[in-house]
């Protein structure tokens, strides 16, 4: 969630080709979307790691989104192929340390998708509202707070 506690905070990785170009014409045609995404241009999704996911979720993430081509439109030839593969593992092990899968997703979309890629927005901020704040943002603010009073665990 933001400073003011009132919408949650989704890291969009999208590729470069398809998805960020989605989101740009989502944004050039005034689609309206949630604003409470942040968008991180990836050369491909095939490029992104497991700990890329995990690392926006330290960082604060309430969700995390992987957008990349369609299917078997991957600029890279298997990128999104190799994508979706990390994506299930990551959520997995979301899952087995306590965390909602459904916190990370991934959704295909083409360059000119920008409708389709302002609804997956919608639906992912729904889904993560609906989940409510992150609890690795509490177990990051108690270790913050124990850093700055010098407290040792």
């Amino acid at each position: 969630m933001n400073a003011n506690n009132s919408e949650p905070v989704i890291v969009a990785f999208c590729c470069h080709y398809c998805a960020y170009a989605a989101a740009d014409l989502a944004g050039s045609g005034r689609l309206q979307y949630p604003p409470n995404i942040r968008i991180v241009r990836s050369p491909c999704t095939g490029r992104l790691e497991i700990n890329f996911f995990m690392k926006a979720f330290e960082a604060g993430a309430d969700g995390v989104l992987v957008a990349g081509c369609e299917e078997g439109s991957c600029h890279f030839k298997e990128g999104n192929y190799l994508a979706k593969s990390r994506v299930n593992t990551a959520r997995r092990l979301l899952e087995e340390a306590g965390l909602e899968p459904e916190r990370l997703r991934m959704v295909n979309v083409s360059a000119a998708g920008s409708q389709q890629f302002a609804e997956y927005v919608r639906e992912m901020v729904e889904t993560v509202t609906k989940l409510g704040p992150s609890p690795v943002k509490k177990i990051i603010r108690k270790d913050a707070n124990k850093e700055q009073t010098g407290a040792i665990q």
